[in-house]
């Protein structure tokens, strides 16, 4: 399951950094701070993870990514579901985590259904540990989300 989260991701990351385009840094943060929601992803994406001239910063990374995921970018919120999970740049609150991640499966995010418990498909015939499978998807989603909104190819 994690592999498959993981794989999400990056397809994720991959379909929102192909909006944004191939700007420079700079023009990345004028059009976030224009309120473009996907500048606003990959702006987090690169502080998240320190690239393209900017130190890692979680704080922003999380404040960037909260702007994005306000304006209704689905992957941007599964993200948020992540960061309050662990505790990335804000502090960790499971109500939180589980807000955001309502929202996205609002918007029929599978990860998040499954995050959730709420997606049938996930439950088979085997017993499914929702816990376990929300803690390693919230590893996982920050880091391999912030590469796909980076890489611009779908």
């Amino acid at each position: 399951m994690v592999k498959l989260t993981r794989l999400i991701g990056v397809l994720v990351l991959i379909f929102i950094c192909g909006r944004v385009g191939a700007e420079t840094t700079e023009q990345i943060r004028q059009a976030a701070s224009q309120g473009d929601s996907h500048a606003q992803a990959k702006l987090a994406s690169l502080y998240l993870l320190g690239r393209d001239g900017l130190e890692k910063d979680e704080k922003l990374a999380a404040e960037w990514m909260e702007k994005s995921a306000n304006q209704g970018v689905v992957d941007a919120q599964v993200v948020m579901g992540a960061l309050y999970d662990r505790g990335i740049g804000v502090t960790a609150d499971r109500d939180q985590a589980t807000r955001w991640y309502e929202k996205a499966a609002a918007q029929g995010h599978g990860t998040s259904l499954a995050i959730l418990g709420k997606n049938p498909a996930a439950k088979g015939s085997v017993q499914f540990n929702y816990q376990a499978m929300r803690l390693n998807a919230a590893r996982s989603i920050p880091a391999e989300y912030a590469k796909r909104f980076l890489t611009g190819k779908k």
